[in-house]
C-alpha cells in the first residue's frame, strides 16, 4: 500500500496512483532504472565518479515510551511538569518479556534527539555546512537539487508550494528526502513492484550506505548525499524505511495494533526522523527535542492509519488487510467480511474505533509543529490538515472505503493552505505542552 511521505509530505496516492516512476526491475547485474527520476541530465554520476553522456542505472552491487519521558500521548501522567510514562513491554504466552514496538520506536526516537543535542551542544545550531565537491562537475549539485525539486513539484503540489517558505538549503534537503522516500516506496508499491525481491531491497540498502559515506551514484543520491552531509541526519530511519518494504513483501496480516505500528513506523514515521534535523526547531521553543521528534513521529502514525482506513477495499483486491485482526475479531468482523466489502453496522462501529486512534495520533503531532522553525511550519501543517480531512471523508461516505475512495477536493484543499499558514505564524507558547524546563 501507498506509504504516507508524512510530517513533510501529502500523500502520494492523493496526487497519483501508481506512477511509474522506474523501469523495469530484475535480478541480476542491474537494479532499477534510475532515468525517469534524473530527466534530461547529461552527466551519470557512477560509484561516486562523474560520467558524461551515460544513462544512470543502479549498482547491482508510540503511544506510551519509556520510562523517562514521551510525548505521544497514551498513559501520560503529571509529575512536576514532566509527562511520565509506563513502561510499554509484551508478555508471551510462555510468561516471556519482550520489548514492544513502541517502546523500540521511541529507542530510535532517543538516539536522533541525542544526535541533534550534540549539534546543538557544539553550537553549530542548524548551521548549513559548505557542499560537498564532486569530482569533474561542479554544477551537478545544482542540477540534482533542481530535478528533486521538480518531482516533488509535480507528485506533492501543496507541499511544494509550502516549502517555498522555507531557506533555499532546507528547501533542497527536504526535496532530496522527499524524492528518496518516493523511490523507496515505488519499490514495493509501483508499478514493478512485482520485480522486487529481498535481495534487491538488500541492494537497494547497500547503496544507502554508500550515500552516507559520500559516495553517491547517480544525481538524486548526489542530492541526499548532500543534505546528510550538512544536517544531523542519522541513517537509520532511511534503514527502517528500507524494513517496512521487506515487509510488504512477506506480511499480509497484522495480529494486533504493536504490529501495525512497527509497521507504520517502519514506512512513515520515519519519515519525520529524518526530516525534523532539516526543518529545525525555533529558537525560542521551549520543548524538548526528543518531544519534537516525538511529535513527528506521531504525525507519520496519523498519516500512516489514515492511508490504511482510506485504501481498505483496494489493499483487499491484493490480498492485503492492515487492520489489527485481534480488533476485528473483537468487533464480529473477519477477513471474509473485508473481502465481502459490505458496510454493516458492526463496520461502522470499528471504523469508528480506528479513526479515534489516527484523531489522538494527529492531536499529538499538533503540539509539535508549533515547535518547528517557523519558516518550516506551513507544509507541515498543510499535511497535517489535509490529511485529517480525509477521516472526515470516510465519515461523509457513512464508511465505505471498500468501492468508496474517500479525498479532499481541490476546494477544501485551496481553502485549508491559508488556514494552514495562519496556524504556521502562531510561535511555540511561552510554556510549551511539550516544555524543556524539566528538571
Amino acid at each position: 500500500m501507498s506509504v504516507a511521505l508524512l510530517w513533510v509530505v501529502l500523500p502520494i496516492s492523493e496526487v497519483t496512483n501508481s506512477i511509474a516512476f522506474l523501469e523495469p526491475v530484475r535480478e541480476g547485474s542491474r537494479l532499477l532504472d534510475s532515468s525517469r527520476f534524473v530527466g534530461r541530465g547529461k552527466n551519470c554520476l557512477c560509484n561516486g565518479r562523474l560520467e558524461k553522456g551515460k544513462q544512470q542505472r543502479w549498482n547491482s552491487g508510540y503511544l506510551n515510551g519509556d520510562s523517562r519521558n514521551s510525548c505521544l500521548g497514551g498513559s501520560r501522567l503529571k509529575n512536576r511538569g514532566k509527562f511520565s510514562v509506563i513502561p510499554n513491554v509484551v508478555v508471551s504466552p510462555a510468561g516471556e518479556i519482550a520489548m514492544s514496538s513502541e517502546q523500540k520506536v521511541y529507542d530510535v526516537v532517543l538516539k536522533q534527539a541525542a544526535l541533534v543535542n550534540r549539534q546543538l551542544r557544539s553550537r553549530e545550531d542548524w548551521d548549513v555546512k559548505p557542499d560537498i565537491v564532486l569530482p569533474g562537475n561542479l554544477n551537478i549539485l545544482s542540477e540534482a537539487y533542481d530535478r528533486c525539486g521538480e518531482v516533488c513539484a509535480e507528485y506533492a503540489q501543496t507541499f511544494y508550494l509550502g516549502t517555498m517558505l522555507m531557506t533555499p538549503e532546507r528547501r533542497r534537503a527536504i526535496w532530496a528526502i522527499y524524492v528518496w522516500c518516493r523511490r523507496t516506496d515505488e519499490l514495493v508499491d509501483g508499478p514493478n513492484a512485482s520485480h522486487i525481491t529481498p535481495t534487491a531491497l538488500d541492494r537497494w540498502e547497500a547503496r544507502l550506505e554508500d550515500v552516507f559515506r559520500g559516495h553517491p551514484f547517480d544525481m538524486l543520491d548526489a542530492a541526499l548525499s548532500d543534505t546528510v552531509s550538512k544536517f544531523p541526519v542519522d541513517i537509520q530511519p532511511f534503514r527502517d524505511m528500507i524494513e517496512g518494504m521487506r515487509m510488504d513483501l512477506k506480511k499480509s496480516r497484522y495480529k494486533n495494533f504493536d504490529e501495525l505500528y512497527l509497521y507504520c513506523y517502519y514506512v512513515a514515521g520515519t519519515v519525520g526522523l529524518m526530516s525534523v534535523p532539516v526543518m529545525g526547531i525555533a529558537p525560542e521553543s521551549k520543548a524538548t527535542v526528543e518531544s519534537v521528534y516525538n511529535a513527528a513521529l506521531a504525525l507519520g502514525i496519523a498519516n500512516q492509519l489514515t492511508n490504511i482506513l482510506r485504501d481498505v477495499g483496494e489493499d483487499a483486491t491484493r490480498g492485503r488487510i492492515y487492520l489489527p485482526q485481534d480488533e476485528l475479531a473483537q468487533a464480529g468482523l473477519s477477513d471474509e467480511d473485508i473481502f465481502a466489502g459490505k458496510v454493516t453496522d458492526q463496520w461502522r462501529n470499528f471504523m469508528k474505533q480506528q479513526m479515534k486512534r489516527a484523531r489522538k495520533f494527529f492531536d499529538e503531532a499538533e503540539k509539535g509543529v508549533t515547535e518547528l522553525n517557523s519558516a518550516s511550519r506551513w507544509p507541515v501543517w498543510a499535511s497535517l490538515l489535509l490529511y485529517r480531512q480525509i477521516l472526515d471523508e470516510i465519515e461523509a461516505n457513512d464508511y465505505n472505503n471498500f468501492d468508496r475512495r474517500a479525498y479532499v477536493s481541490k476546494p477544501k484543499k485551496l481553502l485549508a493552505l491559508p488556514m494552514a499558514y495562519a496556524k504556521s505564524l502562531v510561535p511555540p507558547r511561552t510554556s510549551s505542552p511539550l516544555a524543556k524546563g524539566m528538571s
